[in-house]
């Protein structure tokens, strides 16, 4: 019997390099080298083995991390057995919303601190690149975040509930905070 502790540190170092490197694949122990799969240069988890995880993505600018940040991370955790969360690149929170007050490796570094978070990267202009680099299973939308992406070979969520009341909203800390 393989331990799920096994799959999700296998998945989790898949996920980070887009594939394990050959270097890494060497320090793995003999189980859980026959749980992988070579493409390329990579190695990769068995579909049998990569299929008892559920992925979930998410994302986010998060650049004044508050209460609803983290109430929608939770919420989206539920989801899924691994919560990967893509963080705004700067440019990208720019051409979306405003100049971020806090650049993207800073909002990275908050985020992959929350508990409930297994990996978080920053996000590439190429929205479904970073999909299929995850693998996901299921895309998570915050209430207040537009859908972009039609369900394929995940499920799309689309969270109702506001967490966190008014204070709970980047906007409004930064109008309350006269900047």
């Amino acid at each position: 019997m393989i331990d799920k502790s096994t799959i999700r540190k296998l998945l989790l170092m898949q996920i980070r390099d887009n594939g394990i490197s050959g270097k890494d694949f060497a320090k793995l122990l003999l189980g859980e080298k026959t749980m992988l799969v070579r493409k390329g240069k990579r190695y990769f988890l068995e579909p049998k083995f990569r299929n008892q995880m559920k992925v979930v993505l998410t994302g986010g600018v998060f650049d004044i991390l508050h209460i609803g940040h983290l109430r929608t991370l939770e919420e989206a955790k539920k989801y899924g057995d691994v919560l990967v969360v893509v963080v705004a690149s700067d440019k990208t929170a720019m051409r979306e919303k405003r100049k971020p007050m806090n650049n993207a490796k800073s909002r990275l570094e908050m985020i992959r601190a929350l508990s409930c978070v297994d990996y978080a990267l920053i996000g590439v202009a190429k929205k479904e690149k970073m999909v299929k680099r995850v693998g996901a299973d299921v895309i998570v939308f915050g209430y207040d975040q537009r859908v972009f992406l039609n369900e394929r070979d995940y499920k799309v969520v689309k969270l109702k509930k506001k967490f966190g009341g008014l204070s709970a909203k980047t906007t409004k800390i930064i109008i309350k905070m006269g900047i």
